[in-house]
């Protein structure tokens, strides 16, 4: 009986504590006519959307809360297949607490990244899943380990949390915990193949230089496999940080995305001066050589034309300069003149 009892109760045990464990890797929340986010965007673990303190709608979401082993994510809906032509920019709006733990992380990684969330390591991911992504870390905490510069930096990682760019934070006169809004921009460029971060705080412009920048060919490295983006956090047994995101924006640009029957790449789009400009940026190259190359030649044509006349007048006027001079030199001739006196007038004089 006793026996019976203890299979009793922990049957039921398991019934209830089951479905929290498989919950933290499904669903929670999809974001739907939430302000100052993309459609497109789920969250996972314990990511939750909060309400401001006036009794609105979500205004923004908690990807950790203070506690211990938390682990949240918001991840885009749709992967993206990138191009040798294919270009992002990302911009977000977040804050950290001024308590211990890792910060946050915008990945790029192929494969399925909600199905591997939450993991064991940092950011709620497992090492073997990060083999081949892309971060930028917004790192709270210095681990030696994978030689952190400090514990305010920002760091571009593929493959591993040893960032292969970094630059101090502490330098822009900012502190990434200091549980003040801060936003971020992360821009990749296919022609020149580079990955620029800015961080500014939340009031300020989008700066005109990147805080850190490093030079990759996603499409050299990822090819047609479909990858996916979003922003986690996670804390470990030693962690109660918490991370909240106020705004997620993802504008795509010559993206494949058909092949995966996704919805439109760009829900916020491009305006139409935008597109334009776009255009016009891709024909610029093209025209500053053109406009070399005619300009050169018509020098090359003037200095022809100049050269030809000089040469055509300098020996018209040999000619003319010859045709004055004598077939023969001129004949001197000297003659003897002789002078008659009247010798009447000559004595006439002496007297």
């Amino acid at each position: 009986m006793v026996t019976l009892s203890l299979f009793v109760l922990s049957s039921l045990i398991l019934f209830f504590i089951q479905p929290s464990f498989s919950s933290s890797s499904s669903t929670t929340h999809s974001l739907i006519n939430i302000p100052n986010f993309d459609n497109d965007v789920d969250l996972f673990g314990d990511a939750k959307v909060f309400a401001d303190k006036s009794g609105g709608t979500g205004t923004h979401v908690k990807l950790t809360h203070h506690s211990s082993l938390a682990a949240g994510l918001l991840l885009r809906r749709q992967p993206i297949i990138f191009t040798d032509t294919a270009s992002f920019s990302v911009e977000f709006t977040f804050s950290i607490s001024p308590d211990a733990g890792g910060g946050l992380l915008l990945i790029i990684i192929p494969g399925n990244l909600a199905a591997a969330f939450p993991g064991n390591g940092s950011y709620g991911f497992s090492p073997s899943t990060t083999n081949s992504f892309l971060g930028v870390e917004f790192d709270t905490s210095k681990d030696d380990n994978v030689g952190d510069l400090n514990a305010n930096h920002v760091g571009i990682d593929f493959g591993s949390l040893v960032s292969v760019a970094v630059a101090n934070v502490s330098d822009s006169n900012m502190v990434l915990n200091s549980g003040k809004k801060l936003k971020a921009w992360v821009d990749y460029e296919a022609g020149s193949h580079i990955l620029e971060v800015r961080l500014n705080k939340w009031n300020e412009d989008k700066s005109l230089n990147p805080i850190v920048s490093h030079n990759i060919d996603l499409f050299k490295i990822w090819g047609s496999q479909p990858v996916y983006i979003g922003l986690s956090s996670s804390n470990d047994a030693d962690s109660v940080q918490v991370v909240r995101v106020y705004s997620w924006k993802l504008n795509l640009r010559n993206v494949s995305t058909n092949s995966l029957h996704s919805q439109p790449v760009d829900p916020n789009g491009l305006s139409d001066e935008e597109a334009k400009l776009d255009a016009n940026r891709k024909f610029r190259p093209l025209t500053l050589l053109a406009g070399v190359i005619f300009g050169t030649v018509c020098v090359v044509l003037v200095t022809f034309v100049v050269l030809f006349m000089w040469v055509i007048f300098f020996h018209k006027y040999e000619e003319e300069s010859l045709a004055k001079l004598p077939e023969h030199p001129s004949d001197v001739r000297y003659e003897r003149i002789d002078v008659a006196v009247d010798k009447n007038a000559e004595e006439t004089d002496q007297h």
